[in-house]
């Protein structure tokens, strides 16, 4: 392989993406890479990916998908988190019907 060709490859297909990230879906490799497997990366290890045929620029309905899958997968996890925090206090019948102040006297006293 000849590593000046290379490396302008490299640098051609950077030059030709757009965004600092770019959402890329992987190609079956013989070395046990799966194929359709997307993901983002920024510029310059997307070109790397590409330049290797370990994957391809994903079309624009796949990035889409792809970064709405995103967005629902991080609101799912903060509502995780939020039911983490959520506290629960088990009260008997007779502790319920205390009033809130708790067992202070009476104001006429």
């Amino acid at each position: 392989m000849d590593l000046k060709v290379y490396y302008q490859k490299l640098r051609q297909i950077e030059a030709s993406l757009t965004n600092a990230c770019e959402v890329l879906v992987s190609l079956a490799t013989p070395d046990g890479g799966r194929a359709g497997v997307a993901t983002e990366a920024p510029r310059d290890i997307a070109a790397k990916m590409i330049a290797d045929g370990s994957a391809r620029l994903a079309s624009e309905a796949e990035a889409q998908e792809f970064r709405e899958k995103c967005q629902e997968d991080c609101r799912a996890a903060e509502q995780a988190a939020l039911a983490k925090r959520i506290q629960v206090m088990v009260l008997s019948e007779p502790e319920a019907k205390k009033p809130a102040g708790g067992s202070k006297g009476t104001k006429g006293q």
